[in-house]
């Protein structure tokens, strides 16, 4: 693929801050900053939305909430009830976390059905489902890719960024191959800097979910770590 500027990579980039114990004025700093930046969305925990929708109100950043985040082990009518309100509270998108249990049992109807509750309550919203592939195999993420393939989401997302490890550049190349050039692939987790975004990019990536979108698109190493 063609080289792409880091400031090129702005509008592949969720700005990311889903800690728990995320201020008001960190959310409004972070609507700020995806707006002076050009990110394409800000990510944010679903009690997050109204004030990150309020902090967006004119500009074309989207508002992106989590759903059943971070374990994805609730009830699939919660999770769908859960995107249903922050779409009406402000989301433009919804990430949410499958049933991994489910998924490593084998229970692969049940897995399809909590995906497609939530695809049904989000309508014409894009759902990136997130796959947590740290805690997978490799048979059992091209599994779940398959389902969301089948469903036709709109992206298949490698992790939480709250498990054990995050986005690593053969999975990302694992589900591109398998979901197709249609349905979107999101890294997320671990993704800091230029060359690390790049690289997930040229393995298939077209969203980088990331709290570190200001050093990447700057060209700068990133500081610590994070999201």
């Amino acid at each position: 693929m063609a080289h792409l500027e880091p400031q090129a990579l702005a509008q592949y980039i969720d700005h990311t801050l889903l800690a728990p114990d995320a201020s008001r004025e960190q959310i409004a700093t972070l609507c700020r900053e995806a707006t002076e930046h050009g990110f394409y969305s800000v990510c944010v925990n679903s009690g997050q939305v109204p004030h990150a929708a309020q902090c967006l109100a004119g500009q074309p950043v989207k508002v992106c909430a989590v759903v059943g985040f971070p374990l994805g082990a609730g009830l699939s009518d919660t999770k769908a009830f859960e995107a249903e309100r922050a779409i009406a509270a402000g989301a433009g998108e919804v990430d949410m976390v499958l049933n991994i249990g489910w998924l490593k049992d084998g229970l692969y109807d049940q897995v399809r059905d909590d995906i497609a509750q939530v695809l049904q309550a989000c309508g014409k919203v894009p759902l990136k489902v997130i796959l947590e592939n740290c805690l997978l195999s490799d048979a059992e993420k091209v599994k779940a890719c398959e389902i969301c393939r089948e469903l036709k989401v709109a992206f298949v997302k490698t992790s939480t960024g709250f498990s054990r490890s995050g986005a690593t550049v053969e999975d990302v190349a694992l589900m591109r191959r398998t979901v197709g050039p249609d349905i979107g692939v999101k890294a997320s987790g671990g993704v800091r800097d230029y060359p690390t975004a790049l690289a997930m990019i040229e393995a298939g990536a077209t969203r980088l979910g990331t709290s570190s979108g200001i050093a990447i698109i700057s060209g700068a190493p990133a500081a610590g770590a994070g999201y």
